[in-house]
């Protein structure tokens, strides 16, 4: 398989949220804005990427009693960095998103990532995987926090959409509203598959 379908396919034809619904918890709890969702999106590509590759090179080094908690504590290293990074540089990002970065250590999509994918493969197939995959959940992430954001708020990152007079509907920042928003988008995106067949 080339380089660019394993990316691509992370992007739409595998998509972790909207085709295998992997990585709910951080889907649904930090996506009340744009901005939000693609902090959190950003953070796990790198997870991702920086794991998968790592993975890929320890592949034969790892025996495989020990394989799933030597993936979890690569993993855990690079959401330590990610996580001192974001609280050094992005503090107000870092506040926002507060339990769900340490939580990305035991997010299914990277954990699966690295079993089911990089520790089968070459090191350069892995880090494009965990970019694709990356890059699309961080996609997922940013539409519905900008769903969310619009219709909660009547901003998108912080710029103001519809005026003074909008009456936000709030139910779309709480909880509720991130279920109804992903079921709305997964009717629409089966609807679009349905069409193109």
């Amino acid at each position: 398989m080339s380089l660019l379908k394993i990316f691509r396919k992370g992007i739409w034809k595998e998509n972790a949220v909207f085709k295998l619904l992997l990585g709910m918890c951080p889907l649904l709890a930090v996506t009340t804005s744009a901005e939000n969702g693609l902090g959190m999106g950003l953070a796990s590509t790198f997870v991702l990427v920086c794991s998968n590759t790592v993975v890929a090179i320890l592949r034969k080094l790892i025996p495989p009693k020990v394989r799933i908690p030597a993936f979890i504590i690569i993993i855990a290293t690079f959401v330590t960095v990610v996580q001192l990074c974001m609280e050094a540089w992005i503090y107000g990002l870092y506040q926002a998103l507060g339990i769900f970065i340490p939580l990305i250590v035991v997010n299914c999509l990277i954990l699966g990532r690295a079993e089911a994918f990089a520790s089968k493969r070459p090191i350069i197939d892995s880090a494009v995987d965990g970019l694709g995959m990356g890059l699309g959940f961080t996609l997922a992430l940013f539409i519905l926090g900008s769903v969310r954001e619009i219709f909660g708020a009547g901003e998108l990152l912080g710029f103001s959409l519809f005026g003074a007079a909008y009456q936000p509907v709030l139910l779309m920042i709480l909880p509720p509203g991130a279920f109804i928003s992903l079921g709305l988008l997964l009717a629409i995106m089966n609807r679009f598959e349905a069409a193109k067949s």
